[in-house]
């Protein structure tokens, strides 16, 4: 469900902000769950970026040391990263608090 446009802490609307977690992965959300103390719909979206593309960081770097097989899969959930990363901006600047399965529900428990 949509979120209404409003302005955040940081005098960014709530939509741009969500985006922008994203942005760099890991690294934006935490910049901005650091930084936004107010708005909830913001740090759900930066906490879920710290948790996703956190994992997704570490999972890469444990199949890079894996021969073959190992580096398969690194470009295979590479692709899926740059495919979830659209959608996750896609769907903050459309102003959607979009959860994803485990990560979703683990970001909005440390946001309450």
């Amino acid at each position: 469900m949509s979120e209404p446009k409003e302005k955040t802490s940081m005098g960014l609307e709530q939509n741009v902000a969500g985006l922008l977690c994203y942005v760099l992965g890991w690294v934006t959300g935490i910049i901005f769950f650091v930084l936004e103390k107010d708005n909830k719909f913001v740090r759900f979206h930066a906490m879920q970026s710290i948790i996703v593309f956190g994992a997704i960081t570490v999972v890469d770097i444990i199949l890079r040391f894996i021969p073959f097989i190992g580096w398969v899969l690194s470009w295979l959930l590479s692709i899926l990263a740059l495919i979830l990363w659209i959608v996750l901006m896609v769907k903050a600047y459309r102003g959607e608090k979009y959860k994803l399965p485990v990560a979703g529900n683990i970001a909005e428990k440390q946001v309450k």
